[in-house]
């Protein structure tokens, strides 16, 4: 089995710092690449990132903003955001002079074209082998070493096994698999779904209607992820299910707190509070998908509405109750 002492990861906010602490605590050498040149040179100097804040880089983690820091790298981690990852892969590619397995660590829909991660990073990274690490896990979990488990998905079973063995530390578990397509959904629809559940909690409606919300996301979450070939076993998994109940219920979610700022009557511009919330960007891809081939996603497209400001949160929660009773399914 093929194994990958050099890790690269490429983003040096909260995700990326946590994961390259976490690949050196499986023993693995590690080098991070940062955009911002005078936050990156801060990090390797102070051990210190804004982003994650009251923890330390790991000892012997290398930090630098100059891409050919990872170029030693046997595998590099993409911890950039969803909309960002196409201009990072090419980036990498023009950068180092060999093909080496990218994973994908963003969760989302590419804006601008409706493609899936993998689908973009393909392009931009064509002959580079990809891989989808995805699954219930807060990098402040991460980063404190708490116990996590999450999937890596790649179509070749044999690297996704073994990238799971390169990471694989004390506190962290991976499981492999093949469903690449499956665990990249689940990644990207939960978000969305966790902005509903957001909103319901900033509206005070109660636990019963957070249950119901998530219940009935997952369903929307596996009527689409199948529609695209996912397997049953993936959503029913960590990436698929165990994501969404994760980042449905609790504020430590950049969607759900999202939410739960619209429900308590701040404007979308004002709810993210100056963080990254990855459902925002794609609900509307995430639609555009689902309409094209007819999936029903009621509480998606209601999320998508909010967001463009054709409905309020009182009037969201009203227009699902309000539509026609039908069998559970």
């Amino acid at each position: 089995m093929r194994t990958f002492q050099h890790i690269g990861v490429a983003g040096a906010g909260a995700w990326g710092i946590a994961l390259a602490n976490a690949a050196a605590s499986a023993g693995r050498n590690v080098a991070i690449w940062g955009r911002d040149a005078a936050a990156t040179a801060e990090l390797q100097r102070g051990r210190r990132g804004a982003r994650l804040p009251g923890f330390a880089l790991a000892d012997g983690v290398i930090a630098s903003a100059d891409l050919a820091a990872l170029g030693n790298s046997d595998a590099i981690l993409l911890a950039t955001p969803a909309q960002a990852t196409r201009e990072m892969a090419a980036r990498l590619v023009a950068a180092l002079p060999s093909p080496r397995p990218l994973v994908i660590c963003a969760k989302g829909i590419e804006l601008k074209s409706n493609l899936f991660m993998s689908e973009v990073v393909g392009q931009a990274a064509a002959h580079w082998p990809l891989a989808a690490l995805s699954g219930p896990s807060f990098a402040i979990d991460v980063a404190a070493g708490l116990p996590t488990a999450v999937t890596l998905a790649a179509l070749d079973e044999g690297l996704s096994v073994a990238l799971c063995a390169a990471l694989k530390g004390p506190n962290l578990r991976l499981y492999h698999s093949t469903d690449l397509r499956g665990v990249e959904i689940g990644g990207a629809a939960k978000n969305v779904l966790a902005i509903a559940c957001g909103v319901a909690a900033g509206l005070e409606l109660g636990p019963s209607a957070s249950a119901a919300l998530v219940a009935r996301g997952f369903a929307e979450l596996r009527r689409f992820a199948e529609a695209f070939g996912a397997r049953p076993h993936t959503l029913m998994g960590l990436s698929g299910l165990g994501d969404l109940v994760l980042t449905c219920s609790s504020a430590q979610s950049r969607n759900f707190a999202f939410g739960l700022a619209l429900g308590r009557g701040k404007s979308v511009a004002e709810a993210g509070g100056g963080k990254l919330a990855e459902g925002a960007t794609t609900a509307a891809a995430l639609m555009s998908l689902a309409r094209a081939r007819g999936i029903d996603m009621p509480i998606a497209a209601t999320v998508e509405a909010l967001l463009q400001s054709k409905i309020d949160s009182r009037a969201a929660v009203v227009g699902l109750l309000a539509r026609p009773q039908k069998g559970e399914a």
